[in-house]
């Protein structure tokens, strides 16, 4: 085989993604790319279901617990650096794996990002401190006024893309959508794209289990430590923010657990939604044998790369 290749592993959270990604990496004797946003940060790691020590060990990982939470990281910067260390990883491999949940950092690595103009940084900080005292909703409101465009297309209650999407309205003077779908950068390796998935039971069954071993994990203590810096951007997050309203005294430790998983369903809809988009995935069901995902990829490279 003389075609780079990247194995791109997506699917909902709490699917089985990371056991996956190692065995693939174990039997093509490849390295691991995360493209998980949150698991980049080194502080969190029981609140982003990060890889185990154990895991870690058992294939070479990049991009896991990288960076602090006091960093600003976009994923533009996820981009560029991603193609920097595929690049110098394909000197010594013709296959790699990339693993993760995060929609847009994967599409990002795979297909490039829009262009978009530098902006102060004290925008966002200004959005990020309204969002803090003013909530959500007048965010929402200024976007709708600003770029209707791409407000009728996004998440409302995501905030990071309300913020992004105001940042540069205001700091270009022009919309969001003005800057999409220009011509994208191109990528010297082919992508093999796979697919975990399970009926919507048992996804929920998988996340509301995992929320119960990352609370015996200490996640109640990991999101204590943090509170004083609740309001940077990377504790946004499923798992730290309903904790953070417990601390406060707004609800009860059971109802926090409760909005975790919730929320953490709610997720994973909106992360299945996002990969269904992509005609390339191929869907397995999470239970499938190792050796029948394996057997497919095989057969692809034969097929398509020899």
């Amino acid at each position: 085989m003389k075609t780079k290749l990247l194995i791109s592993i997506v699917g909902p959270t709490a699917i089985g993604k990371t056991a996956l990604s190692i065995k693939l990496a174990q039997t093509f004797c490849a390295e691991i790319l995360s493209a998980d946003s949150r698991q980049f940060y080194k502080e969190i790691p029981i609140g982003t279901a990060a890889p185990s020590t154990k895991e870690l060990a058992a294939a070479p990982h990049h991009f896991i617990h990288n960076r602090s939470i006091e960093e600003d990281y976009s994923v533009g910067d996820y981009e560029r650096e991603a193609i920097e260390k595929l690049d110098k990883l394909f000197e010594d491999h013709e296959l790699l794996v990339l693993v993760g949940g995060s929609g847009l950092y994967i599409k990002s690595l795979i297909e490039g990002l829009d262009n978009f103009p530098e902006i102060d940084q004290e925008i966002r900080e200004q959005l990020n401190d309204r969002l803090l005292n003013e909530g959500l909703e007048p965010l929402k409101t200024q976007l709708e006024q600003l770029d209707p465009e791409y407000y009728n297309k996004i998440d409302h209650n995501n905030p990071h893309r309300v913020i992004r999407a105001l940042e540069v309205c205001i700091g270009s003077g022009k919309t969001f959508s003005s800057f999409l779908n220009q011509p994208k950068p191109t990528r010297d390796f082919k992508t093999i794209s796979i697919g975990l998935s399970a009926p919507r039971e048992e996804i929920y069954e998988c996340i509301n289990q995992r929320v119960d071993i990352m609370m015996d994990e200490g996640l109640l203590e990991e999101a204590q430590e943090l509170y004083p810096k609740r309001r940077l951007n990377a504790l946004n997050t499923v798992g730290y923010k309903e904790l953070f309203s417990f601390f406060e005294g707004r609800i009860d430790l059971e109802t926090a657990v409760e909005e975790i998983k919730m929320n953490s369903r709610r997720y994973a809809k909106r992360q299945l939604t996002w990969f269904r988009k992509n005609e390339e995935t191929t869907w397995f069901n999470y239970k499938t044998p190792f050796s029948e995902i394996e057997n497919f990829i095989k057969s692809e490279i034969q097929e398509k790369y020899m």
